[in-house]
């Protein structure tokens, strides 16, 4: 009995969406030490927090690989933005001072415009994630 081929990888779904997500968090990952290592300034900061909160979307990606564009969007802002709002107490500013991975990761210091830059980013991370994602064909009955 033959089997018909479908056309399909037999690689999982899941496991190429991983790989993606994993491609995607280091090239935003590079990108980010490109815009600080080239650019200085507002641009470069605010281009960083924008790739901050991309990484986030990212890793969500990487963690639930079926999740919605919005979702993962949704959820990277929350993250970022609760990390943002967690600098008007002392803890980051704490945790930086005996760990450059903490500063790098939690800040130090609050600033209100971050908190539009990293919903610059998530939209660019939904955008892209919506572009890239397969189409759903409609349910039918």
């Amino acid at each position: 009995m033959k089997v018909k081929q479908s056309g399909r990888s037999s690689i999982p779904p899941a496991v190429t969406v991983r790989a993606a997500a994993m491609a995607a968090a280091a090239l935003t990952v590079a990108a980010g030490l490109g815009v600080r290592a080239v650019g200085d300034g507002a641009a470069a900061k605010y281009a960083g927090d924008a790739l901050y909160t991309v990484l986030i979307h990212t890793l969500v990606v990487l963690l639930v690989p079926r999740v919605r564009p919005l979702t993962a969007a949704g959820a990277a802002l929350a993250v970022s933005w609760a990390v943002e709002l967690a600098q008007l107490t002392d803890l980051p500013a704490e945790l930086a001072r005996h760990s450059t991975a903490a500063r790098l990761v939690l800040g130090s210091t609050f600033n209100a415009p971050d908190l539009l830059w990293y919903a610059v980013g998530a939209a660019l991370a939904w955008a892209l994630h919506t572009g890239l994602a397969p189409r759903r064909s409609p349910v039918r009955l």
